[in-house]
């Protein structure tokens, strides 16, 4: 998992509520290869000329800014893969579905929650300067807007160090490995 700890990079304005994963990654393509997984993001949306990640400005964006309640639907995991592939590294938004929140800090996928004014005047600024910057400094925890507006955000400690150093899950058990075996041997476990 690459490493976060800040992030400069344009932000797309997504401002629909309840976008499902359905929506993000269509359930057809849900067990193809992990292999450039990035193309189905948003498939059914894209292409079109209308949609914001169609629009030559918002190329190579790396945050979405979104609207109430990203994410919600089914659990699939699938759909943070698609995202984390085309390269977004962070959403900010009001909400975002439970199970989808955490597969995003899961997968290396920042997802801020931050005050329903603060995001609807990055929107606003996202919307009225295509190819806007925002930035994410996830150690001090805090968005800063094109505007120089700058909101702050909560994060479970464990979470924000996994995502700082680049590790997930299995790659923090694993720095435990040493303790994980002196731990048996004391108590005789594995023989």
């Amino acid at each position: 998992m690459q490493a976060l700890t800040q992030l400069d990079a344009i932000g797309v304005p997504l401002p629909a509520a309840d976008i499902d994963t359905d929506q993000i990654l269509p359930a057809r393509f849900m067990h193809a290869r992990r292999i450039d997984y990035g193309r189905y993001f948003f498939h059914d949306l894209r292409g079109a000329g209308t949609f914001a990640l169609d629009r030559a400005a918002y190329a190579g964006a790396q945050v979405l800014v979104t609207g109430p309640n990203f994410g919600c639907g089914s659990s699939r995991e699938q759909a943070v893969h698609t995202l984390a592939d085309f390269g977004i590294r962070a959403l900010v938004g009001t909400s975002f579905g439970d199970i989808f929140f955490t597969n995003c800090l899961k997968n290396g996928v920042l997802p801020v929650r931050a005050d329903a004014a603060f995001v609807e005047r990055l929107l606003a600024a996202l919307d009225a300067q295509p190819g806007a910057r925002v930035r994410i400094d996830l150690p001090a925890q805090c968005v800063l807007a094109p505007d120089g507006t700058r909101a702050s955000f909560e994060i479970d400690a464990f979470q924000k160090e996994a995502l700082v150093a680049g590790l997930d899950e299995i790659d923090v058990t694993l720095r435990l490995g040493a303790s994980i075996d002196a731990y048996e041997r004391a108590h005789g476990i594995g023989r």
